[in-house]
């Protein structure tokens, strides 16, 4: 049996539980970070203060603004009872919960479960699910806990969440999890900038690529007609000009701005986690970032990830895994040296990095990867093209018939969808072998052969490209990592342990198109802005449906839907991984099926802060 789903050890939980429990004595002592440094590191953060009422945990959290030291700088960021990140939430799966939130700020606040199921009202989203916390007020948020893992919580108003207004979340599960380990820490990824938020997303506003410092010169140009031919590579300068946009803008904001924290921590402040020799460490990583994809890995060491978005996986050995905003991947690495291991998060334009360490004792460093160089550009598949077709469709000058688009994708008001299985690739289900090889698999892709729309006739100005031929890009790690000569995470990896009790087939088809205009910094499902559509997108209570999500944008978007679970449809047939966050690389196109089993409105948005903010939002209303 593979190791990682033997069941724990009788003392393990035990062992660990002494520990955390020491962690939170401290911390209701009064102890805050003069707690013992082994309590404190078990975790990597302070444990919320939590008094029980029966079958209820309840929490107290004061948000705030607090001047302290960020780097080397001094700031005045927003706090949760006093730190960023906030203090670290356990919750215990079956058990309810309550959370008694006081607004210190002079503007309203919120706080989202992110991941979390729970009642429409207690979601945290004003304008949609609540008015928002205003300024002194205190909101209890109070629900049961029904599920397990690692998550994380937010504001969801404004800007609010560039500014330190984010922290963990873990809830234990109620019976025993399928691997063993030791130690438990969390390791908590951000982007911080001491400009004010909203002077970034004005900056954004004002220039394509304002914070990209590595865009083409004249002299890439004539490498490429050397390489390529005068014409062709005409034709790629011409495409990018259409755009009106880099081929080398890989994120909106850079380290150029940004300066990257573990644990609410620079690299100069070497976080430590702490093992001995032979131990199994679980390292829940969290991306809680505002805007920015990270790489990770953790040289000398191979990492197990064994659950993904909270939801255990069949474990999967890697060296790297590529990490978009609000996802979350639990790894387990197993130490075999009395040494130093660098964790190292480095940014998915390379334009800088945090690290951290894994060591025997406080103090311990080991060396520091060099940083790779920046990816060159985006290639042909981020163009939703195949090799060699330099054509593409833009949208100032599309002729495609949108006339017929529905929003709800019902059948009938499609437009050019075709929904019947002839015409489609379906899922294998439970006889799916496992341990087909790479060509077989890509051959199971659901959506192989459809016949896809290209977003709504008023696109316009929303919609600077369609991507002319969208693909299944669920087996590359991405841009700069497609040449490593290691393991990297990639989603038809991910395989859930269990096959989940829904397996009807879907009834309907939502197709949602990721759009946006760079030069303009407009960003947009099916090429309107959140203010400019005219309602919600409608799930039917109790329906199966499979939501079909195309980028037809040149960035990474990472997608999450409030209130459900999405079953991303890998190669695993009816063992799908559930995830609550969708990362889109440019020129994708996935599924997911959904249970719509969550009535009210829920947000369904990118996932990149300022992209939120620019329009790519809506509401999804289950009714």
């Amino acid at each position: 049996m593979n190791k990682y789903l033997e069941p724990k050890s009788p003392r393990s939980p035990g062992r660990r539980q002494f520990l955390q429990g020491a962690a939170a004595m401290a911390v209701l002592a009064g102890l805050g970070r003069l707690a013992p440094a082994y309590a404190w590191q078990q975790t990597g953060n302070l444990l919320a203060d939590k008094t029980v009422s029966g079958n209820t945990d309840i929490f107290d959290l004061t948000i705030d603004h607090t001047p302290m030291k960020i780097g080397s700088r001094e700031a005045n960021p927003i706090t949760i009872n006093g730190s960023v990140p906030g203090p670290l939430i356990r919750m215990q799966e079956g058990r309810e919960v309550m959370l008694r939130v006081t607004n210190n700020l002079s503007e309203s606040t919120s706080i989202h479960w992110h991941g979390i199921l729970l009642p429409e009202n207690m979601d945290g989203v004003p304008g949609v699910s609540f008015p928002g916390i205003k300024p002194g007020e205190t909101f209890v948020y109070r629900y049961p806990v029904k599920q397990s893992g690692t998550y994380w919580y937010h504001s969801h108003s404004g800007l609010q969440e560039q500014l330190g207004h984010y922290g963990p979340l873990i809830v234990d599960p109620a019976q025993p999890e399928p691997f063993e380990y030791d130690r438990d820490y969390v390791v908590m990824l951000s982007d911080w900038t001491y400009d004010d938020p909203y002077h970034v997303l004005a900056n954004l506003k004002k220039a394509e690529g304002y914070y990209n410092y590595q865009k083409r010169t004249i002299g890439d140009f004539f490498d490429d007609a050397a390489s390529m031919g005068w014409g062709p590579a005409m034709d790629k300068w011409k495409m990018w000009g259409q755009m009106r946009m880099s081929s080398r803008d890989i994120m909106d904001v850079t380290g150029s701005v940004y300066t990257y924290l573990i644990n609410g921590l620079p690299s100069e402040s070497n976080w430590t986690a702490l093992f001995r020799r032979g131990e199994k460490v679980r390292l829940r990583f969290i991306n809680g970032s505002a805007m920015s994809f990270f790489d990770v890995r953790i040289p000398g060491l191979k990492m197990t990830v064994v659950a993904a978005d909270g939801q255990n996986v069949e474990p999967v050995p890697v060296d790297e895994f590529r990490i978009g905003v609000a996802e979350t991947y639990d790894v387990i690495v197993e130490p075999d040296d009395e040494r130093a291991y660098t964790i190292f998060a480095e940014s998915m334009d390379r334009s800088g990095y945090v690290r951290a360490t894994l060591a025997p004792r406080e103090g311990m460093t080991a060396s520091v990867p060099e940083p790779r160089p920046q990816p060159v550009e985006r290639g042909m598949k981020s163009m939703g093209m195949e090799h060699g077709d330099m054509q593409m469709d833009m949208s100032s000058n599309s002729e495609m018939d949108h006339s017929n688009m529905s929003m709800d994708g019902q059948a009938g008001s499609s437009g050019g969808m075709d929904h019947n299985q002839d015409n489609m690739s379906m899922e294998q289900g439970s006889d799916m072998q496992h341990d087909m090889n790479d060509a077989e698999k890509a051959s199971d892709w659901v959506l192989k052969d459809r016949k896809i729309t290209h977003g709504p006739d008023n696109h316009g100005s929303g919609a600077a490209m369609v991507s002319p031929n969208p693909m299944n890009r669920m087996d590359d790690p991405g841009v700069g990592l497609d040449d490593v000569d290691h393991k990297v995470l990639v989603y038809n990896d991910l395989r859930s342990l269990k096959i989940w009790p829904d397996q009807r087939e879907p009834e309907r088809e939502i197709e949602l198109h990721l759009t946006g205009n760079m030069e303009r910094y407009m960003w947009s499902f099916d090429g309107e802005k959140f203010s400019e559509v005219d309602g919600p997108v409608q799930f039917h209570h109790g329906e199966r449906l499979r939501l079909i999500l195309v980028n037809d944008t040149m960035m990474d978007h990472p997608i999450h839907l409030h209130g459900m679970w999405m079953e991303l449809e890998n190669r695993h047939g009816e063992y799908r991984p559930r995830k609550h966050t969708l990362s889109l690389k440019p020129g994708e196109m996935l599924s997911a099926q959904i249970t719509a089993d969550a009535p009210g409105d829920w947000a369904f948005h990118c996932h990149l802060l300022y992209h939120m903010k620019a329009g790519m939002f809506r509401v999804v209303s289950v009714s």
